[in-house]
């Protein structure tokens, strides 16, 4: 039985969210206020529909309560996205994952007791700050302890070079977590479990864990 999930919010994120979860086979109810915008996504979703979500009585027509989860990626309409979480608090909703634009709206939601919370636009600043510094970094995921999970483009330095020579383990405390093969069309390929004879190739970019100051490291010293 496919998971079954809502997304409350149709803007360029939450449809992202919809069109996802179809994807991976699951179930998804996608509901705006914005006739517009159901209309846009209701080919990628199982069912897509038009009501108030700080309506208790709406969101109840739609068996809410039932959904393995619900997010709530209302942007631009605080009080609605704040409304429409305490509806659903009151429901007994089992998951509810809520959008916060900055750290106020997280701090509130956090009071209600919401367990989970996404700040995107913050998440994409982390990124975009990254690439700034270190423009060979595709990606960068910020772990607590000062720890970090990159997309790298492979440095000039490590082509043609097995991954064991290259020491990433020994010589800068950082662990591949696999290897992204680009081709011409852009089009990407894991080249699986790294292994020590595995050769790095022009266009490889390099999926690594480790302290952000040792990925610094390596980044420089290779550059």
């Amino acid at each position: 039985m496919a998971d079954k999930f809502a997304v409350i919010g149709l803007g360029q994120f939450g449809s992202a969210i919809c069109r996802k979860l179809s994807e991976k086979g699951a179930e998804v109810i996608a509901i705006d206020i914005d006739e517009d915008k159901v209309d846009a996504i209701k080919e990628y979703v199982a069912y897509a529909v038009v009501i108030d979500s700080t309506d208790s009585r709406a969101l109840r027509s739609q068996n809410i309560s039932e959904m393995d989860a619900v997010v709530v990626s209302i942007g631009q309409n605080f009080e609605g996205m704040l409304l429409t979480t305490v509806k659903l608090l009151e429901m007994g909703v089992k998951r509810i994952i809520a959008r916060a634009q900055g750290d106020t709206q997280r701090r509130i939601l956090e009071k209600l007791g919401v367990k989970e919370i996404l700040s995107p636009e913050e998440e994409v600043g982390k990124n975009v700050a990254e690439r700034l510094m270190n423009p060979g970094m595709m990606m960068c995921v910020e772990l607590p302890d000062d720890y970090e999970i990159a997309e790298i483009a492979a440095p000039r330095s490590t082509v043609g070079r097995t991954l064991k020579d290259i020491g990433l383990l020994e010589k800068y405390r950082l662990n591949v977590v696999t290897v992204i093969q680009k081709a011409e069309n852009d089009l990407a390929h894991i080249k699986g479990i790294p292994q020590p004879e595995m050769v790095i190739e022009e266009n490889d970019e390099l999926v690594v864990f480790g302290k952000a100051k040792d990925l610094e490291r390596f980044i420089s010293i290779n550059a």
